[in-house]
């Protein structure tokens, strides 16, 4: 199956646990990986053949952006859940990163959660 990446995408949502993550936001770094027979694209050169690219970056921006979840794995799920349902594609990878989670003491770029989902 082919497959269409977008990487190191950058939301400001309001997301978290605590109050304090939810009320003050932070940035969240979203990879998303779509499939879809993109043959026809290949040959004809016409974006129509194809999954926009431009979709997929404002399936996840408006859902990391206007939605609040207390879990990144839900926010994940509800982004990879729009992609199935808005663009003809037969699988999305999404991948939704902390790059301040609220950790004390702790020392890391982030934390994060990848997860895949298929049409069924």
């Amino acid at each position: 199956m082919d497959k269409i990446l977008l990487t190191n995408m950058r939301f400001y949502g309001h997301h978290g646990v605590s109050e304090e993550e939810r009320a003050h936001g932070q940035t969240l770094r979203v990879d998303v990986e779509v499939e879809a027979d993109l043959s026809r694209a290949g040959i004809s050169d016409r974006l129509t053949d194809t999954v926009d690219y431009a979709e997929v970056h404002e399936v996840a921006r408006q859902v990391v952006e206007y939605s609040s979840k207390s879990l990144i794995e839900t926010l994940a799920q509800a982004i990879a859940s729009q992609l199935l349902e808005k663009l003809p594609i037969v699988g999305a990878r999404v991948t939704v990163a902390k790059l301040a989670p609220p950790i004390s003491h702790a020392t890391m770029d982030s934390a994060s959660v990848e997860i895949y989902r298929t049409q069924t």
